[in-house]
């Protein structure tokens, strides 16, 4: 059984003290694969050094985070294409629109997201996407840049039925993670109404702990709650939802 983290910070300082001793209980748990999202440049570097440290395991991204979009933003996108130039990644993420944290930046982060979503079409790369609040936005981008070629996931993937299946109409997986497993999460009350096909697991760690671990740092090995979870929705074994999950990474990713 493989089991694919789609969406992991492993550059985290919260894995500072024990990073390698995280990584390797995943791994022994079936996690063999993980998929780091960038938010900056400030964090370039540290993703190259645990793509030298983990390079079985673990695959790049290259992206500017929308909370990250602020007034050297033109700067931080220069920064992705030199960076996209230089060498090869899997997915242009994560990036989108965050409208929780700050509003002022709305236009800004459109004017991000799109450039970055033509970069992804020029890599021809699938697309990550962080969505806080901003579902009507997202979906206004994606009408506007939909193409047969463009793909990616709805990373953490918080909205409702209706939502969900729009999102999968731009040709996006949805990337469920711990918030499935949350009393008021909502998300466990439809899932399952969604085919298989469409679904990705993630972490997002140290973010978003499943139960029990809720409130506590998280982590990849943590993914194995989701899974149980998911099972328990769709009837199916986890062995068969880690097996369906991680081909949809690999039909995303094309790793």
């Amino acid at each position: 059984m493989i089991i694919t983290d789609t969406h992991t910070h492993l550059y985290s300082d919260a894995f500072d003290d024990d990073r390698a001793e995280m990584v390797e209980r995943a791994i022994k748990l079936g996690v063999k694969r993980f998929f780091i999202p960038a938010i900056d440049s400030s964090y370039t570097e540290s993703m190259l050094q645990l793509e030298k440290d983990f390079t079985e395991h673990v695959f790049l991204m290259m992206g500017l985070h929308p909370t990250s979009v602020k007034e050297n933003y033109k700067d931080e996108l220069a920064h992705v294409e030199e960076q996209l130039s230089n060498r090869t990644f899997c997915a242009i993420g994560e990036i989108g629109i965050d409208l929780y944290w700050d509003k002022s930046t709305l236009e800004i982060q459109i004017e991000a997201f799109k450039h970055q979503i033509n970069l992804a079409k020029k890599y021809k790369l699938p697309i990550v996407i962080h969505c806080r609040e901003a579902f009507d936005e997202i979906f206004d981008v994606l009408e506007e840049e939909k193409s047969d070629d463009l793909l990616g996931i709805f990373h953490c993937f918080t909205g409702n039925l209706e939502q969900a299946k729009k999102a999968i109409s731009y040709n996006m997986k949805l990337g469920i993670g711990g918030v499935v497993t949350f009393k008021n999460g909502k998300i466990d009350e439809f899932v399952n109404q969604i085919d298989l096909k469409h679904i990705v697991l993630e972490t997002d760690s140290p973010y978003l702990a499943p139960k029990p671990f809720r409130g506590k740092r998280n982590e990849s090995s943590y993914i194995y709650k989701v899974l149980e979870k998911l099972s328990q929705l769709y009837g199916k074994s986890v062995e068969e939802i880690a097996d369906i999950t991680t081909e949809n990474s690999k039909a995303i990713f094309g790793i």
